[in-house]
Parts: C-alpha cells; structure tokens; sequence
C-alpha cells in the first residue's frame, strides 16, 4: 500500500473510532434523554458528570480515552508507524466533528489524551500528570485539560520523533482552541468548577 494511501486509509478509520459519541450513548441508555440539552451542551465526561451520574461520567471518560489510544494502535498496526501520527490527529477531528450530531462533538480532551498515550507513554503521563495537578488545585476541568495540552506540547519535542510531536502540538493547539469559550469564563472568574451544574 502506497504511503498516502496508507495514511488516508489510517485518518478514515481514526476519524470513524473518534467519531463514536459514546457520551451522548450513554446517556440515552441511562435513560437521561439528550446530554447535548443540559449544561454546556458538550458530549464529553465533564458535561455527563452534571448529571450528577458519576458512573457514567466515568464510563464516558474511559471509553473517549480508549477510542483513541485503539485509533492510533490500530493505524501503527495496520499501515506502519508513520500513520500513528495522523491516526492521532484525526481521531480527535473525528471525537470533535463527528458527522453523525451535524459535526458538533465534544472539546477532545480525553481522545487527546488517550492518542498520546498511543503515541508515546512518556508525554502521556507529562500530560495526564499537568491535568490532574492542575484540576486538583483549581477544580476546574477546563484548566485541567488546557495545561495537559501545554505540557503535552512542551513534552512531545522531548520525547517523541518530530512527526509525532508535530502531531502532539497541532492536537494540543486545536483542543485549546475549542476551549475558547471556556478561556473567556476563566478570565471572567465565572468558569463552572468540576460537577457543578450550569
């Protein structure tokens, strides 16, 4: 298989895994209608978790988490190492875009996260490591997620080969982006803290 080739069969299938939304899956099998209809509307755990369903916030985490570590695995697997990378990248466009709820998903965080980890275990932990110390003193997921990405960013030159930390700094700079709205509660001081309901 030609190299192009390879890697666009690696970003259809990567995008198809991220595209899954299994937080609005959930929800709807929990019997709590639409998640995209309560708080911020988003698919991902820190919306499920205003459910007040711990579990299910936990499921969601797990499951946007593994979607992409299984994205990047499968695309190495399949088509070679030089289509991890854009198997990481396009899982978490799936995870944000998914065509099936119009192209409106979720911020990326989690499939992020688990691509790293699919990419390379040391900027993961960097990354998961800025996310929990950070969440934990502010208790605020987005200012977790948005120093995961920055460590990520700094981290994956390090570590990682340059395709893939050029991967790692375009996945970090596109979820920060989609945090934009959040960035703008923060600087407002009315940004919601972990599980409280907006």
């Amino acid at each position: 298989m030609g190299e192009a080739l390879a890697g666009g069969a690696a970003a259809l299938l990567a995008a198809l895994l991220g595209s899954i939304p299994f937080g609005l899956l959930l929800t709807r099998a929990a019997g709590l209608g639409d998640i995209r209809a309560i708080g911020s509307g988003n698919i991902g755990a820190t919306n499920v978790l205003r459910t007040g369903r711990k579990g299910l916030a936990a499921a969601t985490l797990l499951l946007d988490f593994g979607k992409g570590v299984l994205a990047v695995w499968l695309a190495a697997t399949l088509f070679g190492p030089a289509a991890a990378p854009i198997a990481a990248v396009a899982a978490v466009l799936g995870h944000c875009h998914p065509p099936w709820l119009g192209g409106k998903g979720g911020k990326g965080v989690a499939t992020a996260l688990g691509v790293l980890l699919g990419l390379g275990w040391g900027v993961f932990v960097a990354a998961a490591a800025g996310w929990l110390a950070a969440a934990a003193a502010s208790r605020i997921s987005s200012v977790g997620a948005l120093s995961a990405m920055a460590v990520a960013a700094g981290v994956g030159f390090l570590v990682l080969p340059l395709g893939a930390a050029l991967a790692v700094l375009v996945i970090a700079a596109y979820v920060a982006w989609r945090h934009e709205g959040n960035i703008r509660r923060l600087l407002a001081g009315i940004e919601p803290r972990i599980g409280e309901k907006r």
